[in-house]
């Protein structure tokens, strides 16, 4: 039945965090880097998509390590799995580090026992817009935090993760289309693709699964202040009328860390409401 124009669908509870956990992640140990969130209004912030993971993996059964590299905030995203029943534990590590990443990746097995599954949520995007507002300390910057990070973690945790572990990698449609004017943080984020499919190859023959999730526009504190640096954000027309919850953002990671997916490997899966399909 087509859906009338203009429609909005009412939220279900899976996309406003409400949805029961079902056992989906049962027995499992996942690192979720960048599991912390940032603040912009405390009284008003939505979940982001980091917390909002971090939440739901603990909620279907999964002992997650929250990493972030501000330790306050890892352990909010801790103290509120805990709260509700869940084990989890914060660690601090600035991926821009080599020697955090190491340290990062030893520490979470370390305190999980082992670890089968890692989720790479991590992104910045600086610098004026266009190439007219590029530097190449804005490049490097954006470059070694969103792309030269993801590998190290790879590096560091492939030998680590249990065989049959999935990586999901939380990238951006930006990825796939043009659209943020932020040419650092759209190279970075296509080139997130080829290395996510390396990793799915180094992995395959331990039955490592690697995937990339994209995210289209989504209501998160970072997404928020995203919108008050460049307004025109918030005007980009959305095929269901609405930004993505960072809940959306977390069930499709839930998706690729589950057996659900056992046998999708080297895959992007945009998350959009179809503005890199239809619009």
């Amino acid at each position: 039945m087509a859906e009338k124009e203009g429609y909005v669908r009412p939220l279900p509870p899976e996309s406003k965090g409400e949805a029961p956990g079902r056992g989906r992640l049962a027995g499992r140990h996942i690192l979720v880097v960048g599991g912390g969130q940032r603040v912009l209004d405390a009284a008003t912030d939505p979940v982001g998509n980091g917390r909002a993971m971090a939440l739901l993996f603990a909620r279907e059964g999964a002992e997650v390590a929250v990493a972030d590299m501000n330790l306050a905030l890892a352990e909010e995203t801790v103290a509120r799995i805990v709260e509700e029943g869940g084990k989890a534990h914060a660690i601090e590590a600035d991926i821009s580090n080599p020697d955090d990443v190491t340290a990062m990746i030893a520490e979470a097995e370390t305190a999980l026992g082992t670890l089968d599954g890692l989720v790479l949520n991590v992104g910045i995007g600086v610098g004026g817009l266009g190439l007219e507002g590029a530097t190449p300390e804005d490049w490097d910057k954006v470059l070694t935090v969103n792309l030269r990070g993801p590998m190290l973690c790879c590096k560091a945790a492939l030998p680590r993760l249990a065989d049959g572990s999935p990586i999901v990698f939380i990238s951006s449609i930006a990825g796939l289309v043009a659209g943020s004017r932020l040419p650092a943080y759209d190279a970075s984020k296509a080139a997130l693709g080829g290395l996510m499919r390396h990793v799915a190859l180094e992995g395959a023959r331990r039955g490592i699964r690697a995937n990339i999730v994209a995210p289209g526009l989504v209501d998160t504190p970072l997404g928020r202040l995203a919108t008050q640096g460049r307004p025109s954000r918030g005007r980009t027309p959305v095929p269901f009328g609405r930004q993505a919850t960072g809940w959306e953002i977390a069930y499709a990671a839930l998706f690729l860390l589950s057996n659900e997916s056992v046998y999708i490997t080297a895959q992007t899966l945009a998350v959009d409401s179809g503005m890199t399909g239809i619009s």
